[in-house]
């Protein structure tokens, strides 16, 4: 059974490897709209936010992965992990970058205006715009302007060449408090499994803290779950399907806490 189990754990990380290499071809595509001749390099890592977040994520779920299940209790030395500590601190600095960046890109959603010199998308003709709807660019140019929408009023998003009409520019705002949620989220699910992962170094297999961290921990699933569908609802399936494969993997690192509970429970036992 665990042979099994090992084999599943080991084919959802291969998938979540090939669906990094899609976000980083989805980043770039995305950027050739998004990111302005001469951007810095603050304005780029914004752009590759979802490809540098994923990164941030394979590398926390190595080292968990490593301190859970790969490592016992005799081979973590102090000094190891304190180096554990500090790769997990860089994670995280990447996955708050991530949360800054979602922030930033609904506070420029959240204050665009009305373009007051356009009438309509074929007014852009020639100059470079794109249009956004629902994560999709579609370049402005003679054969497309007609088609990208109907409104008249076009919205600027920030200084960027992009531009989208009310019904796109309300459904942006939508899809960004999701992302801002879903990465808060995660980050409460991996400080959940820093704390059972002090707790249970420290010997604690049983008691109110462990169930109230197991109850959490199912809670916030189920939250991205949802995030999930609503995803796959707006026709963007890799990103469900993404979402269900990173809360397989950390269900993975949730077996292995299990499993180490056990052995402590077993350990514990009168003889």
């Amino acid at each position: 059974m665990d042979k099994l189990r090992q084999t599943i754990k080991w084919v959802v990380y291969a998938l979540l490897m090939v669906n990094w290499c899609y976000y980083i071809f989805d980043d770039w595509r995305a950027a050739q709209h998004t990111v302005a001749e001469g951007a810095s390099l603050a304005e780029w890592t914004n752009a590759f936010a979802t490809s540098l977040d994923e990164l941030a994520w394979f590398a926390m779920l190595f080292l968990f992965e490593a301190e859970t299940y790969w490592l016992d209790d005799e081979a973590l030395t102090k000094l190891k992990r304190l180096a554990f500590v500090i790769l997990r601190f860089f994670c995280y600095g990447f996955l708050a970058h991530t949360v800054y960046a979602y922030s930033f890109n609904l506070y420029e959603l959240m204050h665009t205006v009305v373009m007051p010199t356009v009438n309509s998308a074929c007014d852009l003709v020639g100059q470079d715009f794109s249009f956004v709807r629902n994560l999709v660019y579609t370049t402005i140019d003679a054969t497309t302007c007609n088609s990208v929408s109907a409104a008249g009023a076009l919205y600027q998003i920030g200084d960027s060449s992009v531009v989208t009409d009310l019904a796109g520019l309300d459904e942006m705002t939508f899809l960004g408090y999701i992302d801002i949620q879903d990465a808060i989220v995660w980050l409460a699910v991996v400080l959940i499994i820093e704390l059972v992962i002090l707790l249970q170094e420290k010997g604690t297999s049983e008691g109110p803290l462990i169930t109230t961290t197991s109850w959490a921990t199912f809670a916030l699933y189920g939250v991205l779950i949802c995030h999930a569908l609503i995803w796959a609802w707006k026709g963007h399936w890799v990103y469900g399907w993404d979402q269900l494969l990173w809360i397989g993997g950390f269900a993975a690192i949730e077996m292995n806490l299990s499993e180490w509970r056990d052995d402590l429970i077993e350990e514990a036992a009168p003889t």
